[in-house]
């Protein structure tokens, strides 16, 4: 397993990341991308062996970081540094200020209106309930006045049938009286 390790090593050493990539799904550009990398790039890599498996052969490769080399072309210099008058530093300050002070009224502008609104909504609120118990107790009164109407009507019409029921007892009686007067 040492030699199928070591030998996996190097053939891994001779492709370079991308042939190792391209590999895996073009078979065909293998061999052409072996002569045009070989040489060109090493990849610093560590192939540990894994216990052998029914399939076969299990490896973890390991690539490591390529190392620092400096380049001229990419080395970037910094802007020159610009010399800062104090007057500069003012305003950037007065600047700085403004904007803290904006910024304050805006919330507070915020603030104000959230207020606002919720005095609206509370006044609403209020005017809703207001008119909900007026409603309520003009109903009430109304209801009220019905009943009373209605008792008073009630009464009349026990009254009528009790009087009525009076003259019809003053005509039995007087009937009765006749019906005396005249038998005896």
């Amino acid at each position: 397993m040492a030699k199928t390790a070591i030998a996996y090593k190097e053939k891994m050493k001779e492709l370079s990341l991308i042939n190792l990539i391209c590999s895996c799904f073009h078979t065909e550009a293998k061999n052409t991308l072996i002569g045009q990398f070989e040489g060109n790039t090493t990849l610093d890599m560590e192939v540990k062996p894994i216990n052998k498996r029914a399939s076969g052969q299990a490896f973890e490769v390991i690539l490591k970081s390529p190392s620092p080399t400096t380049d001229a072309n990419y080395s970037i210099t910094s802007p020159p540094k610009k010399d800062i008058s104090l007057e500069d530093i003012q305003k950037k300050l007065e600047a700085a200020e403004d904007r803290r002070r904006s910024q304050e009224a805006q919330v507070l502008k915020a603030l104000a209106e959230k207020r606002e609104h919720e005095r609206d909504v509370l006044l609403k609120a209020m005017e809703e309930n207001s008119n909900f118990s007026r409603m309520a107790e003009e109903k009430l009164a109304v209801k009220m006045e019905q009943i009373k109407e209605n008792r008073e009507a009630y009464l009349a019409a026990m009254m009528e049938r009790l009087q009525e029921k009076e003259r019809h007892a003053q005509v039995v009686r007087r009937n009765k009286e006749l019906r005396e007067e005249l038998t005896a």
